[in-house]
C-alpha cells in the first residue's frame, strides 16, 4: 500500500525547473532510496513531500487512512541539520518533543526511549557540541522520530560522515526499517544497495529509472570481467572490440573492465589468449555491474 503518492510533481525557481513532472509512490513498510547526482532535484523533491515548499504543479497525497495535515505523520532530517551545541542530547529531544505537543513528562519518556534506540543513552547528558558527526546524525534521526511518524524522510543522512559514522547510521537505518517506512536521498550507491528495498534514480529533475532493488539488479546488471596487468594493455584492447561477445570497455592505465554479452565464451577466450598472458595478468575476476555503474550511465546523460 502506498503511504505517499506524488503525481506530475513540479517545482520551478524562476526560469529553472528543479523538479520536472515526476511521479513517486512510496510504499508503507519499505525503505526507499532517492538517488541522483548533485543538482538532480532530490532535496527539492523531499522538501515538497515534507511540506516545506509548495509545488509549482502536480499533487501530493498521503494515505487516506491518516487524516489532516500530512506533516504530522512525517519525520524529517535535513541534509545539514542544526543543533544547539550547549544543549545535551536529552535536553534537545525533550525540547523537540514539547514542540510537537508532548507534555514535559511524555517528552522526557520519549527522549529516553529514542536515546536508547539510537545508542546515545550513555551520552545523553553530554553537550551536543562535543558529539562526533555520527552521534549528531543519530541524534538528528532521533528527533525525526519524536512524533512517532509513519514516514521518516532523511536527506543525505550519511554523505558527510567518516566511515565509522556512516556505518553507525546505516546500522541504525537497518534497525528502523523493521518498524518505520523510510525515504532517504543519497548519491552513495553502495549505501542504497545495502539498506533500500525500492529505488528511484533522478537526473535533471526527472525520474529516469525506478523499481525494486532486486528487479533493477536483475534487469540492469551485466556480466563483467575485470583484468589488471603488469604491462600496458591498450594495443591488445583494440582487438577485443571485434569480438562477438564484447559490449563495452573501460581502461584505466593497466586496469581493464569489460562488459560482455556471453560470460562463458568471453572467459574461455580471454584465458586462452596468448597475448594477454604476455601482458602478465595480476588479476582476472568475473564480476557484475552494480547500481553505481547504472548511476554513472544515468549521470552522463
Amino acid at each position: 500500500m502506498n503511504l505517499i503518492t506524488a503525481e506530475s510533481l513540479t517545482r520551478a525557481f524562476q526560469s529553472t525547473v528543479a523538479v520536472d513532472g515526476i511521479n513517486l509512490s512510496i510504499k508503507e513498510g519499505v525503505c526507499t532510496a532517492l538517488l541522483g547526482p548533485n543538482g538532480a532535484g532530490k532535496t527539492t523533491t523531499l522538501n515538497m513531500l515534507t511540506g516545506l515548499i509548495k509545488p509549482t504543479g502536480g499533487s501530493i497525497a498521503f494515505d487516506e487512512r491518516y487524516h489532516g495535515d500530512r506533516r504530522q505523520y512525517i519525520g524529517y532530517l535535513p541534509q545539514f541539520p542544526k543543533f544547539y551545541g550547549w544543549m545535551s542530547g536529552q535536553e534537545y529531544l525533550m525540547y523537540t518533543g514539547q514542540l510537537c505537543g508532548l507534555t514535559k513528562k511524555a517528552a522526557n519518556e520519549r527522549a529516553e526511549e529514542l536515546l536508547t534506540l539510537v545508542d546515545l543513552a550513555e551520552a545523553k547528558r553530554k553537550r551536543i557540541g562535543g558529539y562526533s558527526g555520527g552521534m549528531k546524525q543519530r541524534l538528528g534521526i532521533a528527533q525525526a522520530l519524536v512524533n512517532n511518524p509513519k514516514l521518516v524522510i532523511l536527506d543525505e543522512p550519511v554523505s558527510a560522515l567518516d566511515p565509522i559514522g556512516r556505518r553507525e547510521v546505516l546500522e541504525l537505518m537497518k534497525k528502523l526499517k523493521k518498524t518505520t517506512s523510510i525515504l532517504f536521498s543519497t548519491h552513495v550507491l553502495h549505501d542504497a544497495e545495502e539498506v533500500s528495498d525500492d529505488i528511484f534514480i533522478m537526473n535533471r529533475g526527472k525520474v529516469v529509472i525506478e523499481g525494486g532493488l532486486a528487479e533493477l539488479q536483475t534487469k540492469y546488471q551485466k556480466p563483467t570481467i575485470y583484468i589488471e596487468t603488469e604491462e600496458e594493455p591498450d594495443i591488445w584492447c583494440r582487438a577485443l572490440k571485434k569480438k562477438e561477445w564484447f559490449r563495452h570497455m573501460h581502461l584505466d592505465k593497466k586496469q581493464l573492465t569489460i562488459t560482455v554479452e556471453n560470460i562463458n565464451t568471453a572467459r574461455e577466450e580471454l584465458l586462452a589468449d596468448a597475448t594477454l598472458h604476455k601482458l602478465k595478468p595480476l588479476r582476472f575476476e568475473v564480476v557484475r555491474t552494480t547500481l553505481e555503474d547504472l548511476f554513472m550511465e544515468v549521470a552522463k546523460k
